[in-house]
């Protein structure tokens, strides 16, 4: 592969345009990235870090423990976005064997929602508020692409205490499950105790022969305006606050939890499961049933930041909006000369850009395509598979 060859003037623009973009920080944080020696300090440490769970039933309960350290490599951290550093926890959660339905979806704050299979739990909000007010109700989104909250390639990140968490699908954990979109893929439990599953499912409920289809969420964007109200955001819906988005019933194939009752291949009777979705709301924001209170994180708040490291000021913007939203620098950029995570390019990164450049190159041909160096957004999280046999 010769980058210079097919593209004499890419080089130059791209450490510009990387150059010239604003890197922001991770919100309710300090805006300063961590020092390259803090880097090499923690992947040594983390490298001797190793995945622990096991899983048992005992009476009407599944008992997870886990240290919360995923059975695929992390993304690298400290991030800009994400000042903290991954570390094992010790996590016991007690999952109903016989979960029931509640009178009406439940909701809890400052809780995990459920839990991978490798042990890592999903966390879908963030603990951003407009005005750094929390009384606003107007709760910024991780996954819609104005907030950079520093997640993975696993659409994960850290937590000031060092609890590594998923914020939509846990690409890492797909992949060593063999890969999305060609059979359902049980991924992990909620607290309630009903099983969750990607985002790929029989197109009838009922027959596990039937074609896969992607399901879609039956959330959308509302339309309009948000209203004018002194402790809100003016402007129009757009995405970056998870009140921009409303239920819709029969809008997509599943209901308000991001559920559905059906057959699955570990429930061939049928049972009542989850789909994390490739649009909003990702993780779902609510349980079908009652969740076990071994999911609550006791006094931490909920939401991204799980935690401050010191009181956020009330007034103006949370470090990191992108007030660009989706059409903000492309991130894949510089993920791939930023080899140290410092949000700096040195002349020794420089020096290695060709190369770095290389790991972009999906398909191999010598060419950086649009789709290959800017980022995902809207799009959402979670990756299309090869489309199955018998796709709608």
């Amino acid at each position: 592969m010769n980058f210079t060859h097919h593209h004499p003037f890419l080089l130059t623009a791209v450490i510009f345009t990387v150059l010239t973009c604003p890197v922001p920080a991770h919100p309710d944080h300090d805006d300063e990235a961590a020092p390259a020696t803090s880097l090499l300090t923690a992947a040594t440490s983390e490298a001797a870090v190793k995945n622990e769970i096991t899983i048992t039933t005992k009476g009407d309960f599944r008992l997870i423990k886990s240290n919360g350290w995923p059975d695929h490599a992390p993304g690298a951290f400290p991030r800009r976005g994400n000042p903290n550093r991954p570390s094992a926890q010790s996590y016991s959660f007690k999952i109903p064997l016989h979960p029931k339905a509640a009178e009406s979806p439940q909701r809890r704050g400052g809780w995990w929602w459920g839990v991978a299979l490798n042990g890592v739990p999903f966390e879908p909000g963030t603990a951003e508020t407009w005005n750094n007010d929390p009384q606003s109700g107007w709760r910024y989104e991780a996954a819609t692409g104005f907030l950079n909250l520093g997640l993975d390639e696993h659409n994960a990140h850290v937590q000031p205490n060092g609890s590594y968490h998923y914020h939509a699908l846990p690409t890492g954990l797909v992949e060593k499950l063999g890969g999305d979109g060609k059979t359902m893929r049980h991924l992990g439990w909620a607290a309630d105790g009903y099983p969750i599953y990607s985002g790929w499912a029989p197109t009838d409920p009922q027959d596990l022969k039937s074609p896969l289809h992607e399901m879609k969420s039956s959330y959308r964007l509302k339309s309009g305006a948000r209203p004018a109200q002194e402790n809100g955001p003016d402007g129009n819906y757009d995405g970056r606050f998870t009140q921009d988005f409303e239920f819709a019933p029969g809008h997509g194939d599943l209901d308000e939890c991001n559920g559905r009752t059906g057959v699955t291949p570990e429930f061939p009777d049928g049972t009542y499961y989850y789909c994390l979705s490739r649009d909003f709301p990702f993780v779902p924001r609510m349980w079908h049933g009652t969740p076990d209170p071994s999911f609550s994180k006791g006094d931490r708040p909920p939401g991204g930041s799980g935690g401050r490291t010191r009181p956020t000021p009330q007034g103006g913007a949370p470090h990191g909006i992108m007030e660009g939203g989706p059409e903000g620098p492309p991130p894949p950029l510089m993920e791939a000369l930023d080899l140290d995570k410092d949000g700096v390019l040195s002349t020794e990164e420089i020096g290695k850009a060709m190369e770095s450049l290389k790991t972009l190159d999906k398909n191999g041909d010598g060419k950086l395509t649009p789709e290959e160096y800017r980022p995902a957004f809207p799009a959402g999280p979670h990756p299309a598979p090869d489309a199955p046999p018998g796709k709608d």
